[in-house]
Formats: C-alpha cells, structure tokens, sequence
C-alpha cells in the first residue's frame, strides 16, 4: 500500500515518513486491514497526514469536531486521541461495511466513546446541526462533487478559532494540469477556486498528503 502522490517522487516520500511520527500499533493494524480491501484502500489517508491532524487536534482542543466521510477510521481515529476531555467527534458516512471496520479499531484505541457515527447522507446530518458557531475542527473527505455544499454548511458553524481541512486538494497533482478534465479533478477545481474566492476565510493549500486545504476564518 502506497501513499505517494504522483506529485512526490519515492525517494523524497519516504524520506518524509521516515522523519514523522509513524502509527501506534492499533493504526498499524488499521492500515494492513484497509490495505486488503484492494483498490478501495487508496481512500484512507496516509501515516504523516494522520500525524498532522492529531498535532492539529492537540492544539486546537476542539470541543466538537466534524468529519464527513469517515471510510475505515484512520482520520478519525487520528483526531478522536488527540480529543480533550469531553471533546466529541460526528463522523458522517454511507457505509455499513466500511465503518465496521472503524468502530473495531475504534474500541481497541479506547476512543470510541468520543466518537458519534452517523450512517446517511452527510448533507442531512449537517443541516440538522445547530446553527451555532460550534464546530472547533472539521474534516472533508468524502465525495468530491459535494466539497462545496459541506464547506457552507460546515463554515456558518465554524467556531472563532476553528479551522476546515479538505483532502485531496491536488488530486495527484491533477488539477494543475490543463489536459485533465475529467468530473473529479473539475470539482476539486471548483472547490478550490471556491475557496480561495471567499473573503471570509484564509486558506493555505498544503502538500500534505494529497493535498490538504487549511481553512479558517479571517480575523475581523
């Protein structure tokens, strides 16, 4: 299983794991079990970025954070450790199968009391939140088509300091490349120009991962 993007060659990739903190045994286990789905297992997000969101998550101290699309838990299980005492973390996803996995490795980490699965369309479950600006971190990474509808249901309720991760914002570098116009690269385009449109925010486009959008609110 290979989390190098096209747009990062081996040698510099494995450089880069080899100078992050690498997975604790139960995401270890996590890792090999959604590397034996096959071609599905390409949906879970690398070792570094898992590292990254839970530096994130330790700093933030969110109280309430959100993740649309949740796949077999290694994200969520990256924030949910990182979670402060009382912290929850929505997790939104369509799959039965997949999540089941999650909610193993879940309960092996000790966190899945910290942990709210809801199975249905995310769009629902986000509407049906509060209105309130309570969201401390959230986390996109479900179906590409949709990026934008998340964003302004999550952004309302972004709390002062909270910030919006997107993942796959380079799509294998893709959506720098003119010649690709394929429906998914010209949604993450769209989400991206988006984005960067929107005077309400700051965003900082990392090469992490697949490319992870940062996104928080702009000081008034």
């Amino acid at each position: 299983m290979s989390f190098r993007t096209e747009f990062l060659d081996e040698a510099l990739a494995a450089y880069i794991r080899a100078h992050s903190t690498g997975p604790d045994e139960v995401q270890q286990d996590l890792i090999e079990v959604t590397a034996a789905l096959g071609d599905a297992s390409v949906m879970q997000i690398g070792p570094d970025q898992g590292t990254f969101m839970t530096i994130l998550a330790t700093l933030l101290e969110p109280r309430f954070a959100v993740e649309v699309g949740t796949f077999t838990g290694y994200s969520a299980l990256s924030v949910a450790k990182a979670l402060p005492p009382g912290g929850r973390l929505l997790c939104c996803d369509v799959s039965e199968e997949w999540t089941a996995i999650a909610r193993r490795h879940w309960e092996r980490a000790a966190v899945a009391d910290r942990i709210d699965l809801r199975i249905g369309p995310a769009l629902d479950t986000l509407r049906a939140l509060p209105p309130a600006p309570t969201v401390d971190l959230a986390f996109i990474d479900a179906d590409k088509a949709s990026y934008i509808a998340y964003y302004e249901e999550l952004l309302p309720r972004l709390s002062e300091r909270g910030v919006i991760l997107a993942d796959n914002a380079l799509w294998d570098g893709h959506v720098a490349n003119p010649d690709r116009t394929d429906p998914t690269t010209e949604q993450l385009r769209a989400f991206n120009a988006h984005v960067a449109a929107d005077e309400r925010v700051l965003v900082a486009l990392l090469p992490v991962g697949d490319g992870l959008s940062m996104i928080t609110r702009r000081p008034a």
